[in-house]
């Protein structure tokens, strides 16, 4: 073989050994490289240490994986006691670049779509997330936002049937109503449901991030309603242990829209479950950070409601729970 081959093949070997050696340190350098841990940002109304809705979408993260301090992140913040904190909270977590925000309430919902049009959105709401522009279609979504929709205004009839069971007497319900405009939409349903059982509802005006409840409990008291009716809204969320404790000093059965208010006192609750929602919101993480676009998730709606009852109110109100009620409970506080 001549010299001149003989160079041209070493060179060419050398060539060859050094694109593997190039290779294998790319390899390796990648493989050194720690992988991204995606990061959550949880928003809610209560100390997330205490609350069962964060429990049930942790115990959903672990059934598909998700371990945290191992291969996720959870950012937790909460505004408990007032609604001013809202904005600051979610700015925060914006600002920490989470890859997902899971919030609930209507303001945390609007308050993370106008902070971020990037970032995915994965919401758990009582409103009717069309008509109050959060999404397009329930469908089709658009945007950053999906989530469930827990659809408590469409339930206003029977959860009014079910007082109507429990004090046939019943004429007068008061209806605690914050400045909403979803809860607003909500009292103009349980309006036209209550003239079908004969029933009037009294509008029982909550005033401000710091309400006088003792003087909205004083005016239902003027205007002889017999039953309260509490929405499922942030501002009464937060103040429900106050609320409860003084429709028990004024012996008022309450309906609730959600079940920890009869958990905090109150007497009856109508509302879908709340661990199986937020079980179900960490299935949309999930598909969110596999690549999924908010956009193209569809918005659930659920499909299972339960009734809760607090003997425990009831007695000390003096009321007793029909029997043919009390069979129905799902839950039964004791």
């Amino acid at each position: 073989m001549s010299r001149s081959k003989q160079a041209g093949m070493t060179i060419k070997t050398i060539v060859v050994f050094l694109v593997g050696l190039a290779f294998g340190l790319v390899q390796v350098s990648e493989a050194q490289q720690p992988k991204k841990v995606p990061r959550i940002g949880y928003v809610s109304s209560g100390d997330p240490s205490t609350e069962p809705q964060l429990a049930a979408f942790r115990r959903g993260m672990r059934d598909l994986g998700y371990i945290e301090g191992k291969n996720i992140q959870v950012e937790y913040r909460y505004f408990e006691g007032t609604l001013d904190q809202v904005p600051g909270v979610v700015t925060e977590l914006v600002q920490l670049k989470v890859d997902v925000l899971v919030v609930s309430t209507g303001p945390t919902i609007r308050a993370a779509k106008q902070a971020t049009q990037t970032i995915p959105i994965v919401m758990v709401t009582t409103e009717d997330p069309v008509a109050t522009g959060l999404i397009d279609t329930l469908a089709r979504p658009g945007g950053n936002v999906t989530g469930l929709t827990l659809l408590t205004r469409d339930l206003s009839g029977k959860r009014l049937e079910l007082l109507k069971e429990v004090i046939p007497t019943i004429s007068r319900v008061g209806y605690l109503l914050p400045d909403s405009p979803d809860v607003r939409i909500r009292f103009k349903e349980y309006e036209a449901a209550g003239r079908n059982l004969k029933i009037t509802l009294q509008s029982l005006e909550v005033q401000g991030q710091n309400p006088d409840f003792e003087g909205v409990f004083q005016a239902a008291a003027k205007a002889r309603v017999s039953a309260l009716v509490t929405a499922r809204n942030a501002l009464l969320i937060v103040n429900r242990k106050q609320i409860a404790d003084l429709a028990l000093k004024n012996r008022l059965p309450s309906m609730s829209e959600r079940s920890d208010m009869v958990e905090a006192g109150g007497l009856v609750s109508y509302a879908t479950n709340e661990a199986e929602n937020y079980r179900r919101a960490a299935v949309f993480v999930d598909k969110i950070l596999k690549g999924t676009k908010p956009a193209d998730l569809p918005v659930e709606q659920p499909m299972k409601f339960e009734l809760v009852i607090n003997l425990k109110t009831a007695k000390a109100i003096g009321l007793t729970i029909p029997p043919n009620v009390l069979a129905r409970a799902d839950k039964v506080i004791k």
